[in-house]
């Protein structure tokens, strides 16, 4: 897609991401910037930061969309095949820097994975 262009809108959408250690659900973050922009040029922003590797994206609990930081990505190589977990209680949810192996299928190819581990997290236990 190229590079994105660091419009005010943009800027906004990552200084949110510099701000949180934890993953940002897409509707929370509509809600969060509704005076300053439109749900459509939110989920536009989220969807071309994802492609250029900057975020990445997984299916929480309840099936909904958030995101988080990559690192190490790049828009044609995306490395965040990793765990994330999200608290029952209060719903944070994060992205855990453990190794999970994704096997191997004979006569397939694997192109992505999602596991996601529920639970309590501390500040819940």
């Amino acid at each position: 897609m190229g590079v994105v262009r660091k419009t005010k809108s943009v800027v906004t959408v990552l200084n949110l991401f510099e701000l949180s250690d934890y993953a940002l659900l897409a509707v929370r973050l509509v809600e969060l910037l509704n005076k300053k922009m439109n749900k459509t040029t939110v989920y536009r922003i989220l969807e071309r930061l994802e492609d250029e590797g900057i975020l990445h994206s997984f299916a929480g609990k309840d099936g909904l969309t958030w995101y988080a930081k990559c690192r190490g990505c790049s828009s044609s190589n995306h490395v965040d095949s990793h765990p994330h977990f999200q608290c029952r209680e209060c719903g944070k949810s994060e992205c855990l820097s453990i190794d999970v192996q994704v096997p191997a299928i004979s006569n397939h190819k694997v192109d992505s994975a999602e596991l996601l581990l529920l639970g309590h997290c501390s500040d819940c236990l």
